[in-house]
């Protein structure tokens, strides 16, 4: 078995009972894919109502904020500078829904509709991205209103177009539209990593379970110190007399 490997049995052990470790080993699973030549930067619903108010009235107002996104926030905040210096794109997404609800589909039978400020409807300080992760001009802002950035967006297109080949996927939930994301990045054939300091989830656990599974069979889960050597070590890329747009 690879070092790659060991390091995510060790990382990933106290999840697992002996029998189910020994057959993931058995099936191959866990091993690394790598970095590829032209990376970019997903940011995903790095919004008020994910990342919550900086005051003790944090459930009250922001009810759907995650308990571990005030630790990844400085993370994202540190990697969409590293991408930028880097000269390599950016892009963030915004979960949206109508102010009455009408667009949000089967979505609203699992969830409900909370018709507050803190939420993610339109207009709402709620679905506002978070001011301590927010973007720059030169990034692009999605709106999507599924669980994966790929899904009703131009994402794809964009990303082709720019020739990336690895995505580098933050924000939350790590359980919900992280996941989904990577998922669909996976099946899109991109080298997908998702830095395990720099996205967060509602349920801790939830986040530990979906990061093994991430790094199970879709992508490289790593610290986010690894992926800002990684872009140290990149070319400049190459000058470009056309830019994508949304």
């Amino acid at each position: 078995m690879s070092s790659d490997r060991d390091a995510f049995f060790r990382e990933v052990g106290h999840l697992l009972s002996p029998e189910e470790a020994e057959q993931l080993k058995r099936a191959g699973m866990g091993r690394r894919i790598g970095f590829g030549r032209n990376p970019a930067l997903l940011v995903i619903d790095a919004q008020n109502y994910m990342i919550g108010a900086t005051d003790a009235q944090d459930r009250t107002v922001y009810p759907s904020a995650c308990v571990t996104a005030r630790e990844a926030a400085p993370v994202i905040a540190r990697l969409a500078d590293a991408f930028r210096a880097a000269r390599r794109p950016v892009f963030y997404t915004r979960n949206v829904a109508r102010r009455d609800g009408a667009d949000m589909g089967l979505k609203r039978l699992k969830r409900g509709f909370l018709d507050i400020e803190g939420w993610y409807l339109e207009g709402t300080r709620g679905a506002e991205i978070a001011p301590s992760v927010a973007p720059r001009p030169q990034d692009i802002v999605l709106i999507k209103t599924k669980q994966s950035g790929f899904h009703g967006t131009p994402l794809l297109d964009l990303l082709v177009a720019a020739q990336v080949d690895t995505v580098v996927i933050t924000g939350g939930s790590t359980s919900n539209c992280v996941r989904a994301t990577a998922i669909d990045s996976a099946s899109y054939n991109f080298r997908t990593i998702v830095p395990r300091d720099a996205v967060f989830d509602r349920v801790r656990i939830s986040h530990e379970v979906n990061l093994m599974d991430i790094a199970r069979q879709l992508g490289d889960v790593v610290g986010s110190d690894e992926v800002t050597a990684y872009l140290s070590r990149l070319p400049a890329p190459a000058e470009t007399s056309e830019a994508p747009h949304a």
